[in-house]
Order: C-alpha cells, then structure tokens, then sequence
C-alpha cells in the first residue's frame, strides 16, 4: 500500500503541518500588510510586526482547523471526485483556505493594527483582494510545498527508522 508522504498520516503530523503553514504564512502576511501600511521598514515597524505576531498567530491556529479548514475540506469534497489528482485537491484546498482566511484576516488584521474604526469596511474593501492575491500566490508557490517538503523528510525519516527496526528483528531471531 502505498502512503502519501507530502501529507500529514496523523493528528499530531496534521498539527506540526498546520503549525508550519499558519506560521510562515502568519510571518509573511503580517510583515507585508505592516510595511505596506507603514511605507517603510525601520526599527519601530520591525517592533509593531513583533508585537503583532503573537496575537495574529494565535486567532489564526484557532480559526483556521475549527472553522475555514473544515470548509474547506468539505468544499474539496463537493468540487472534486477521489479519482483526482492530489495537485488538483490540493489547489482546491488552497483556494478555499485561502478565501476564507484571507476574508476574515483582512478584518482582523485591521482591527489589531488600528482597532475598530469607522474606516473598518472601507479598509477592508481595499485590501481583501490584494491579500487574497499575494497569499493565495505566496501558500500555492512557497509555503505549502516547504509544509509538504517538511511532511517528506519527517515521513522519510520514520520509515528509515521502521525500515531497521524490521532489519533488526530478523537477525535478532536467527540467533
């Protein structure tokens, strides 16, 4: 049988993949929006992105599996057959993550940054379709295939390890 290595096998696999996903993308759009907002990078935007981080990481590790993640999953299921290819439920699964999360981060991000302010929708208006772009862009190109690099060497790893254990075993009863 064969097992798929670029995806997560279990619960705790599907956390450290979902870590890694949230964080680079966490890191990267925070930087992008503060900087494009500030026009500039300095030492007090560095700090504001620092300050940023913790709180904009921590919404995103909550909604993204209780709520965009399970749409997702439930729209690739609706949109693709099991006889698709894994690249096409993949762009599938980004998709819908990433509009979801690019929808609702938009705002959030604004009310970290600036806080609930008239300009709130306005603002959002602006900026949802160049975030959905750049992430959508940056999670299709970048990130996803490192968490999936990152599920290869881990899942490489693992059956080395089972691969001697079974070695071992053999020799071990032979004596």
């Amino acid at each position: 049988m064969h097992l798929e290595k670029r995806l997560p096998r279990n619960g705790k696999e599907g956390l450290l993949y979902g870590t890694i996903i949230s964080t680079l993308t966490v890191i990267f759009m925070t930087s992008f929006n503060v900087i494009l907002g500030a026009g500039e990078f300095n030492v007090e935007v560095f700090l504001t992105i620092l300050k940023a981080l913790p709180i904009i990481w921590i919404i995103v590790m909550i909604i993204e599996p209780t709520i965009f993640g399970r749409i997702a999953e439930a729209l690739v299921a609706k949109f693709t057959k099991p006889s698709d290819s894994f690249n096409s439920k993949i762009l599938f699964r980004i998709l819908f993550t990433v509009l979801g999360m690019s929808i609702a981060m938009t705002f959030v991000g604004d009310i970290v940054g600036n806080g609930f302010t008239p300009e709130i929708f306005s603002n959002w208006l602006q900026n949802w379709p160049r975030n959905f772009a750049v992430v959508l862009i940056a999670e299709s190109l970048v990130i996803q295939p490192i968490a999936r690099f990152a599920m290869v060497k881990l899942h490489e790893s693992q059956d080395g390890k089972a691969q001697a254990a079974d070695d071992v075993v053999p020799q071990v009863q032979n004596n």
